[in-house]
């Protein structure tokens, strides 16, 4: 039995904590050692689901990661790391994942996965070879899965984020916002988003041919591929990227995870490394089109992402009048107001922008 394993996680509310302690029991628990629950770490404080754990096994510290999961998208999760990477012969793409076990009324799913140390992407000040090192292995797992018979498999359990989730995320927000009654001194927010809103349903049709003729062929996405989400570790063979948090994979077209990544960089930075994605992507003949193209596409990616931001507060107010609503949705509205082009314009105009400054 390992020692302290009653205390992980107590009092923290968590569901599942038994089924969650009798799996680290299974995976951690040698026959004959002497080991020991030490220490615990919350990785995601406002959420609260995802947490290290340390462990000392005959005098040795071994830790490993749990993350508590609504069932779909655990099962999400575990496709990536079962079947779409190996797919692709990238299985060692994802961090390894120990063991799965689901809370008894089936509410909600726990993964162990391997701990990956603290070798997250820097995105303030980045490091060329490891920016690279991830950029490559984006590359190839777009290029790889590219046209492959799982799309459909990923597209069930996954997403869609080509044009349909841009067309979808604004015709909800759209519905919500107008069945929302706002109180006079929220009427002029209120009615600025529906404005912006009614701008970006009248671009769907320019903004659908250029994915269309531009966009490429459909891939797996990562779907959420912020630097902390992306891990580059140095090994015997050199450094290995592995792309952690897969929650939102789908399927859709490379502009939506090349935006997500892009802008996680200074404005400076970002040139060299889109330069690399395309001399990653060379030799399979893929070729990327122009800045003021892509900028188009990374602003309907970005853009699609504010409409379904704008949707959750917006039930909130009308379902249950939750008055926080308003400060959320005040706060896509900067998002609005700050919206520039990912690739930087040399002469400071918004080059493949439609959306008014």
């Amino acid at each position: 039995m390992i020692e302290g394993l009653d205390q992980i996680l107590e009092g923290s509310g968590q569901p599942g904590l038994r089924e969650l302690r009798e799996l680290l029991q299974e995976l951690i628990g040698v026959a004959g050692a002497a080991v020991r629950w030490v220490d615990q770490q919350m990785l995601q404080p406002r959420a609260e689901r995802v947490f290290r754990l340390s462990f000392v096994i005959d005098g040795q510290t071994r830790s490993v990661v749990v993350k508590r999961l609504k069932p779909e998208i655990a099962r999400r999760n575990e496709l990536v790391a079962q079947r779409w990477l190996p797919a692709i012969g990238l299985g060692e793409s994802a961090p390894t994942l120990l063991g799965t076990v689901a809370e008894r009324s089936g509410s909600c799913v726990w993964h162990v996965y391997e701990d990956l140390g603290p070798w997250e992407l820097e995105s303030r000040r980045p490091d060329r070879e490891r920016v690279q090192t991830a950029v490559e292995l984006i590359a190839r797992i777009h290029t790889r899965f590219a046209g492959h018979p799982l799309l459909a498999e990923v597209r069930l359990h996954g997403g869609d984020f080509g044009i349909q989730f841009y067309e979808a995320n604004v015709r909800d927000a759209l519905r919500c916002l107008e069945a929302l009654r706002p109180p006079p001194e929220q009427r002029a927010l209120w009615e600025r988003l529906l404005g912006r809103l009614h701008q970006l349903r009248d671009e769907l049709p320019q903004r659908a041919q250029s994915l269309v003729e531009l966009g490429g062929p459909e891939t797996l996405l990562h779907g959420d591929l912020w630097a902390i989400n992306v891990f580059v570790l140095p090994t015997a063979a050199g450094l290995q990227a592995r792309l952690i948090d897969w929650d939102h994979a789908a399927v859709g077209p490379i502009s939506y995870d090349l935006s997500t990544f892009l802008l996680r960089f200074p404005a400076n930075e970002r040139r060299w490394i889109l330069d690399s994605y395309r001399a990653a992507i060379a030799p399979t003949g893929w070729q990327l089109p122009g800045a003021t193209d892509l900028n188009l596409m990374f602003e309907t990616a970005e853009l699609a992402r504010f409409a379904n931001r704008i949707i959750w507060p917006a039930i909130a107010l009308v379902m249950d009048q939750a008055s926080w609503g308003f400060d959320e949705l005040a706060e896509v509205e900067e998002w609005f107001e700050n919206l520039e082009p990912v690739l930087p314009c040399e002469d400071g105009t918004r080059a493949g922008s439609l959306v008014s400054v």
